[in-house]
């Protein structure tokens, strides 16, 4: 006894029709990514040919660092929105899921930002003289506890 499946059947087969809505988001974010994408190789290409060249400018060196991080997260927030569905969700469900992302990468930062403070810091003499030019005890003073 086989049973023949009706290829009608959602179960087996499903095929969606589609809509002109769907299809216009679809194109709209394959043309959102892939300028955002072009403008990043761009800037890339234009600091790997300043590099090369030597003439590198460090403003406008910094310039475009920073821009590719912004636009390489403005890219992930997109992709997020579109393909992870957390554009069409409620305002409160996506702060749930933005805010501690944000604070994360504010964490990130600030780690960098305090650790590269510290190494500079112990460059210098602010502190981090060897044991032999520390400031002596005077004479006849007492170790703490020492009697």
């Amino acid at each position: 006894m086989q049973h023949q499946l009706n290829s009608h059947s959602p179960e087996v087969s499903y095929h969606p029709e589609h809509k002109d809505g769907q299809v216009k988001k679809i194109i709209r974010t394959t043309i959102i990514l892939s300028v955002i994408t072009i403008i990043e190789l761009g800037l890339g290409f234009a600091i790997y040919f300043m590099t090369k060249a030597g003439n590198i400018i460090p403003g406008l060196f910094l310039f475009f660092k920073g821009a590719i991080v912004i636009l390489s997260l403005l890219k992930a927030f997109y992709i997020v929105g579109v393909f992870m569905h957390l554009g069409d969700e409620i305002r409160n469900f996506m702060m749930t899921i933005i805010v501690p992302l944000l604070l994360f990468i504010w964490f990130i930062a600030a780690f960098l930002w305090d650790g590269n403070a510290w190494k500079n810091l112990r460059n210098t003499d602010a502190g981090s003289k060897p044991a032999t030019e520390q400031h002596a005890a005077p004479h006849g003073a007492q170790k703490p506890g020492a009697e």
